[in-house]
């Protein structure tokens, strides 16, 4: 089972993450992704908080698999 972001962690990294999606919480709205849409719908059901830590959460584990594979990030484009 994953867990959220660890509260023994460095303090400010996840500062940096909750900060960095609850801009990304707030433009979410405008967009049509498959990550936007989740997010939206997230928000509704839970709260723009409780939002705004799971795509932190989602989005260090991202970079957790590109630090720990040394790929470089890739964005798809859509059809």
């Amino acid at each position: 089972m994953l867990l959220g972001i660890s509260k023994r962690s460095d303090r400010y990294l996840r500062t940096l993450l909750i900060h960095g999606a609850g801009i990304t919480l707030r433009h979410a709205g405008r967009k049509r992704d498959s990550r936007s849409r989740w997010v939206v719908a997230l928000r509704e059901r839970r709260g723009p908080n409780i939002a705004a830590v799971a795509l932190a959460n989602k989005n260090a584990r991202v970079l957790w698999a590109f630090l720990t594979r040394g790929e470089e990030y890739r964005i798809s484009v859509a059809a």
